[in-house]
Formats: structure tokens, sequence, C-alpha cells
């Protein structure tokens, strides 16, 4: 892995099942529904989404699924609070959450000298920070619309499928990336677009179809394990607080979330 003199190279990241363990979105639940975003009702739905998103294939059925109910869940929300939020309980939320391969791989590119690049269809708000804290050089993310200061649940881009190979190309555009010379990395048949954009794609912890597709085609694939069960990871008390969502224990979680919303000391309303 080495960079050339005649063209700047970069690497492409996705980040859901790629860089992170679970939905960069849906992680940040438990903080929305403390800051009084999420209702209780909302916030089951939420568990439920996590636990379909850690044990389905990302098909697009699926992916559109998990976009509609983020973007409803969204709609109305005060778009600086959701960024105070954030910022405030990323540390705990994200960081446990990373698998040490991948952070590993992305300091592998910067030692290269190559521009490491974060692209999601997650929203910018999370994309952005979960970028800052893992060093990268550029954030392409979804944009939600913004009305007031408030979410209007409906999308100014949506960076998924497609859309993302055309950010790719556009960053190139900018950047100077020679794409033949660049780097992708992901786990879902539907970052296709952006994978056979470059000249060296990789899978990691790909789905089905995307694994077939790798194999087929002499793509490197990548197995990542489950980052909270590598030994360098935070302490115990940390883990507890993000094992709810936890790859392999979506039916404890479902059932740990139910517990706690119903014998909350301080209860909130039903209305979804």
């Amino acid at each position: 892995m080495t960079s050339t003199s005649s063209s700047r190279i970069a690497a492409f990241f996705d980040l859901d099942k790629t860089v992170i363990a679970r939905s960069s979105v849906l992680a940040f639940t438990k903080p929305f529904f403390e800051g009084g975003l999420l209702t209780r009702r909302a916030m089951l739905k939420s568990a439920i989404a996590q636990l379909q998103f850690l044990l389905a294939s990302a098909e697009a059925d699926q992916v559109e699924r998990l976009r509609k109910h983020v973007t409803d869940m969204c709609r109305g929300w005060d778009a600086e609070q959701v960024r105070e939020i954030v910022s405030e309980t990323l540390d705990d939320v994200v960081r446990p959450t990373i698998f040490a391969e991948a952070a590993a791989l992305i300091a592998e590119h910067k030692n290269a000298g190559h521009d490491v690049v974060l692209i999601s269809a997650s929203g910018i708000e999370m994309v952005e920070p979960i970028g800052e804290l893992l060093g990268v050089d550029h954030v392409r993310a979804s944009i939600m619309h913004i009305e007031d200061g408030h979410y209007s649940g409906e999308l100014e881009f949506y960076c998924y499928g497609e859309n993302k190979a055309a950010a790719v190309r556009e960053l190139a555009d900018e950047r100077g990336y020679r794409l033949d010379d660049c780097y992708a990395y992901s786990d879902s048949s539907t970052d296709l677009p952006m994978l056979t954009a470059v000249g060296h794609p990789a899978v990691v912890n790909p789905d089905k179809a995307l694994r077939q597709h790798a194999s087929e085609n002499g793509w490197e694939i990548l197995d990542f394990p489950n980052p909270l069960a590598h030994p360098t990871w935070p302490s115990k008390p940390v883990l507890a607080r993000t094992a709810l969502c936890a790859t392999g224990i979506g039916a404890a979680a479902a059932a740990a979330i139910i517990y706690q919303l119903r014998h909350s000391k301080n209860p909130r309303p039903e209305a979804a």
C-alpha cells in the first residue's frame, strides 16, 4: 500500500458495519431519549430497527425501511440539540463499537500518505464527529432538510447507492484523486457503485451477495470480529453502557430495553 507521486490517493470507507459494528444513527437512540427527543414508544421502535439492522443483510428494501424510520423519527427535532447530544456522548457511544482492525487499516492508509474519506448514508450530524474521532480527512454523508432550525423529515442529499459513487467521483475531481489508484471498503452490496468506482475495492464483513461478488471478482475479503470482545477495548462500566445494541445479543438487548422502558421511574408520554 504505497502512494505515487503522479496522483493523490484516497481510501473511501463506508461506516456502519465496516468501521463500527452498529448503525451510527441508531447508536444514539438512548442519548436522544434521555435528551427528550424520543418518546418511550419511539425508543422501542428504534431498538427493533437496530436489531433488524444488525441481524439482516443490507438489502435495498431493508435500507429503505431504516431510512424511513430515521427520517420519520427525526422530524421536528432541533438540529442544534442533536449536534450537542452527539458531541457530548460520542466517546461513550461510538468508541467501543469501532473495529480495531478498521482503525488499524485507517492508520495504515494515513501512514502511506493516502487521504481517508468516511462516506455514509447516515446523517452528517453523526458522521462528521465520528470522522473527527477517527482522524479522517474528509466526510460525505446524507443531509436532512432544516426549516427554522428543525428537521423537516425530508432529505436534501441521500448518500446511498449511486449517490455515494457520485460523491466519490465529485471528491476525486475536487481533490485530484486518480480513482484507479484509490481504495474503497464496504460491507453492503448496495455500495457496489462505490466499490466499482475505484481500482482497489475490498469488502468488510460482507453480506451474502457482496461476498459472492467479491469472490467472483477476486476482491479482498476482510472479516472483522465483534469489537466488544476485543481485549483492548474499554472497561466493563463502559461496555455495559454500549452492550445493549452489540452484535450477537439482539434478543437480550430488546428485552433489556423493554424492561427499562416499562419500569422507568420517570415515564414519558406513550405518543409516538
